[in-house]
């Protein structure tokens, strides 16, 4: 009777998922060493538990990947494939057309026009993928927590599943159906984490993350994520800007975050803090190489007949105090201060270097005479420029970096400013980029050498990123770095913040970033996966602009390549505004020398000059030097060519996870179909059982009923 009542659950539940078929085993009853009959041994559940095990492992394995996939198919729009028209390489190389066509007719206001456009469609389409990159990651995060809640949901599950399999195995009663529930939660959260199990002899089951973190036992996990509510480039679960994955009570000790080996949750992990990251990387290496790359050579040039406003792009944060010097490696440099009427003919001519060693007010003050070359303070620098400004005929003209940035402003229409770096300081000398010592933090000691007096102040950029000076990191470095001694600083423009930073030799850049949380104040250093590598990142806690500078003699920023962050650039990079409205502001002519003119030769700006845009042009068509970044190599490869690589590396991301996907799937089913063979309901066997126990059934009816007769005519013999 129990065996027809267990074939025909059996056959019930032959559509159920997770149902395992149920077999009866009976066995002897004994009594006094005699037999007496049947009786029922155990209702047992047919499954493989090993292979129940590999099939969850791999079911895990699947989901890490499969949750994946709609987040690559999403980077594939956006990225799109190498040969696309709406890819950032083709773009690239439209713009590039568009500088060449430029370059032909410089003076061309619908070609101007046309390379602005060409400009602003490669930064816009930088900000859009930047923008994906970031969105996704912001997704990633959110199914994160949806995932730790389930989890919560389902071990809370799972041992209440265990108390009643427990309470109601001590009486006897049939647990297997409750087990086959507690299986299929299992399977569920298999799914979403890696996990490892055992049994209990009284049928309770513990469940642990594979590093060891307990999920369930005689009380049930909280696994718990507050996902974010927006996140940039710079938010990162290293510098604690994410949230943490916490088994339990929501402490440090707690974050299982770094020990996630598989299911949807690594596959969402991986996402955010690996893979979207590493794509940002080399988006933001390219947007930076093409920034300073292509300011580099617009701010050797100038639009024709020069400007009437400059305004910087570097931030300064004592221009009282922090200080330039003129080549100090040659001494011959030089930069031409040249004043052009509306014509571009010469109306005033001096050097940098000459109009600094003149006095142009009392003594001790910002514009009295200074040093040949140098050191001078920025705001010498301003107040020396003004001077000669104010004394050649715009009256009113204003140079300052009291906001922080280089602003000049001549207060005229008649007359327009433009520089010219020269290897010497006699008038006609050739054309180069002079040499700008920049210390930093005014302790006598160069912190920074940049080539070109416009470029160093960005006073004539034609790419922008409008960020503040915050954030700096490292090249990325390998994990098994080790420091050389230096003493660091920082500073904002309150001054030092904190105390100096002693570094000694040996030290790896985990211990560099804690003895610098440890004595600066109002700075964060964290380290940052990058690709294989990793990278030190500083940042203002309070977002102002900072310098990080190295004592004399010191090479660890040096060694580990210390910079103005890249990361966030190609989310924000932009054509300056006043070149964006007014594409005649483009730098496509450059200040020529002319021995003929005047007495001994003068400067001038011809309309039709192409020699500024026709250098850009070359940039373009030629190769650049890129650091490596976010996984992708250090390459030596044009703007267009790195583009492809951004866009092949997303590609073969995705490839490679649907091929990784396809064979997890392939071996889950194989594997899934084994478990269905032998937990499974087989319907022909089913019936043959039944037919099986009917006829027991039909036989033990009719003993009974043989017997019942015997009693009977006993029963009327006796009477």
């Amino acid at each position: 009777q129990s065996a027809l009542e267990a074939v025909a659950n059996n056959i019930a539940n032959v559509n159920t998922e997770g149902y395992s078929r149920k077999d009866i085993k009976m066995e002897a009853r004994v009594v006094s060493g005699r037999g007496a009959g049947v009786q029922l041994a155990e209702v047992r559940r047919v499954i493989d538990e090993g292979l129940l095990k590999n099939l969850r492992s791999e079911s895990c394995t699947y989901e890490m990947f499969a949750s994946q996939r709609i987040y690559y198919e999403r980077m594939q729009e956006m990225f799109g494939a190498p040969g696309d028209n709406k890819s950032i390489g083709h773009m690239i190389g439209e713009f590039t057309e568009s500088l060449e066509t430029l370059a032909l007719s410089p003076e061309k206001s619908l070609d101007q026009a046309e390379a602005v456009r060409r400009a602003e469609d490669v930064t816009q389409k930088l900000q859009e993928m930047s923008a994906t990159i970031q969105d996704l990651r912001l997704q990633a995060d959110q199914a994160i927590s949806d995932a730790a809640t389930q989890i919560t949901a389902l071990a809370a599950e799972i041992g209440d599943f265990n108390d009643k399999i427990v309470r109601y195995s001590s009486s006897g009663k049939d647990v297997t159906d409750l087990k086959d529930l507690r299986d299929a939660s299992i399977d569920e959260l298999s799914k979403l984490i890696d996990t490892a199990y055992f049994y209990r002899s009284d049928g309770d089951v513990v469940i642990f993350t594979s590093a060891g973190r307990t999920l369930v036992d005689n009380l049930p996990s909280t696994v718990t994520h507050s996902a974010a509510s927006a996140i940039t480039p710079t938010t990162t679960h290293a510098e604690g800007d994410i949230a943490g994955l916490f088994v339990g009570t929501a402490i440090a000790g707690n974050d299982i975050t770094d020990e996630v080996r598989g299911g949807l949750i690594k596959g969402m992990l991986d996402l955010r803090d690996t893979v979207l990251p590493n794509l940002q990387s080399q988006l933001d290496e390219m947007a930076a190489e093409i920034r300073d790359a292509f300011n580099q050579v617009h701010n050797r040039g100038t639009a024709f007949p020069g400007s009437q406003t400059m305004s910087g792009t570097r931030a300064l944060v004592s221009p009282s105090t922090q200080t330039i010097k003129l080549d100090p490696t040659g001494s011959v440099d030089d930069v031409s201060i040249i004043l052009f009427d509306n014509t571009g003919d010469q109306s005033a001519i001096t050097t940098l270097n000459t109009i600094m060693q003149v006095n142009y007010g009392g003594s001790g003050t910002d514009d009295d005479a200074k040093a040949s070359r140098g050191s001078w303070t920025i705001n010498e620098v301003s107040a020396h420029i003004q001077a000669w400004l104010r004394a050649n005929g715009a009256s009113s003209a204003t140079v300052s970096a009291a906001t922080g940035k280089m602003e000049i402003d001549l207060n005229s229409t008649t007359l327009n400013l433009a520089f010219r770096d020269e290897t010497a300081t006699a008038n006609g000398s050739s054309a180069g980029d002079a040499e700008i010592a920049f210390d930093a933090n005014a302790d006598g000691v160069i912190d920074e050498t940049v080539t070109g007096f416009s470029n160093f102040f960005g006073l004539n950029d034609f790419f922008v990123d409008n960020q503040n000076e915050n954030v700096h990191e490292s090249d990325v470095v390998a994990t098994t770095f080790t420091a050389t001694a230096a003493t660091l600083s920082f500073r904002d423009s309150t001054g030092l913040l904190g105390s100096t930073v002693s570094i000694t030799a040996g030290d790896s850049l985990t211990e560099v970033a804690t003895k610098i949380n440890t004595s600066a104040t109002g700075v964060t250093a964290t380290i940052i996966p990058d690709g294989s590598g990793q990278r030190l990142r500083i940042s203002h806690d309070s977002g102002m602009d900072m310098t990080v500078t190295q004592a004399n003699t010191n090479t660890l920023l040096t060694n580990i390549g210390m910079h103005l962050a890249d990361v966030r650039i190609s989310g924000t990079l932009a054509v300056r505004s006043d070149i964006s409205t007014t594409p005649s502001n483009i730098s496509t002519a450059a200040v020529q020398w002319d021995s003929n003119r005047g007495a001994s030769g003068e400067y001038l700006l011809s309309v039709g000059d192409d020699t500024t845009i026709t250098e850009i042009v070359s940039l373009f068509k030629t190769n650049n030097q890129f650091n490596t970044s976010g996984g992708l190599g250090s390459l030596n490869t044009s703007f267009e060519s790195y583009a492809s690589a951004i866009v092949a590396t997303n590609s073969s991301l995705a490839d490679n996870n649907k091929l990784d996907a396809s064979f997890q799937e392939t071996l889950r089913d194989s594997l899934q179909l084994k478990s269905d063979s032998v937990r499974g309901v087989n319907l022909d066997e089913e019936m043959s059982n039944l037919i099986l126990f009917e006829q027991a059934y039909s036989a033990a009816a009719r003993l009974i009923s043989v017997i019942q007769n015997m009693f009977d005519a006993l029963d009327r013999v006796i009477r």
